[in-house]
């Protein structure tokens, strides 16, 4: 049987991996041109920052055992200057999706429009292509993107998708050409910067000064159709007051809107239609942590298997 995935991000792979254990030949399809998602990454000229997810906790077992299978792989490894029982991702965030992109096969670079089911099965459509058919359809996209792909096939599940709100969140790379005085990293998500982590306090990420912060949600939304450059230059204005000096000219500064960061109040399951075989997981389904996103689909994905060998039999 064949299993099509909209969306190789935490949840997407999660589901991946289990159908995969269940048999199932799983494709995925993913807008971005390469693995990342909201664990995205960006390196360049020995220079590092996650500009998605900063960091994991593990507390359900199931996600226990599968954090410590990323750090026996080397993929991940605890933060001893971040949170408690932070996890980052090594050498990146994004090389926890990357490692299991390797072994799946996820198509970059190809954003699913629709979804259309004939008598053959589902098939994946956009510009330029339509794949499948596949016996499974699974949409593990953000809340607002999944809502239409799944409002022509399943109201129910499109509905609980629609009560989903996320917010935004506007996020600014900077690099410096000399240490700064302030070293320690803030993650306490209250004031104009919910965030502001010193790369090179992270296993694995070098020694270049490099800053990553990011704004508040109530900030973010006030501002969210403000100019890139504006916001760089705001947000490098309220991390000098952070710091309380003044700081040296930023070598690179760029920043990043995440128009749909948080979600929030979400049903706290997964979708799953038996009769069209159509399923739907993500944080917005479960919470908004990337423990709760790899939960929604780790779930989905021993659901479907459950559903897909009673059908068999």
């Amino acid at each position: 049987m064949r299993a099509a995935i909209v969306g190789a991000g935490i949840a997407g792979l999660a589901c991946a991996s289990r159908l995969a254990r269940a048999g199932l030949d799983v494709t995925l399809f993913d807008k971005g041109n390469r693995p990342g998602g909201r664990l995205t990454s960006v390196s360049f000229d020995g220079m590092t920052w996650d500009i998605g997810a900063q960091y994991f906790t593990a507390r359900h077992p199931d996600f226990k055992r599968q954090a410590e299978k990323w750090v026996d792989a080397g993929v991940a490894a605890p933060w001893p200057e971040g949170p408690a029982a932070a996890i980052v991702g090594l050498p990146t965030m994004s090389s926890l999706i990357a490692a299991q992109c390797e072994q799946m096969n996820a198509c970059f670079g190809k954003l699913v429009r629709w979804l259309d089911r004939d008598d053959e099965g589902w098939f994946c459509c956009g510009s330029g292509f339509r794949e499948g058919p596949f016996d499974v359809a699974i949409v593990a996209v953000p809340a607002e993107q999944a809502a239409p792909l799944l409002s022509l096939h399943d109201l129910m599940i499109a509905r609980e998708a629609t009560l989903v709100r996320s917010v935004p969140c506007w996020t600014v790379m900077l690099a410096f050409d000399q240490p700064l005085s302030h070293r320690a990293s803030l993650t306490d998500g209250l004031g104009v910067i919910a965030t502001a982590v010193r790369s090179s306090s992270k296993p694995g990420r070098g020694k270049a000064e490099c800053w990553l912060l990011q704004a508040g949600p109530e900030w973010s939304s006030a501002h969210l159709e403000n100019s890139r450059e504006d916001i760089a230059e705001k947000l490098l204005i309220e991390f000098s007051t952070l710091c309380g000096a003044r700081l040296p000219s930023p070598i690179f500064s760029k920043a990043h809107r995440w128009r749909y960061a948080v979600a929030h109040g979400g049903a706290g399951t997964a979708g799953w239609n038996d009769a069209l075989r159509l399923g739907a997981c993500g944080d917005w389904c479960h919470g908004p942590t990337i423990e709760d996103s790899w939960r929604s689909g780790d779930e989905l994905g021993l659901r479907v298997g459950k559903a897909l060998r009673i059908g068999r039999a």
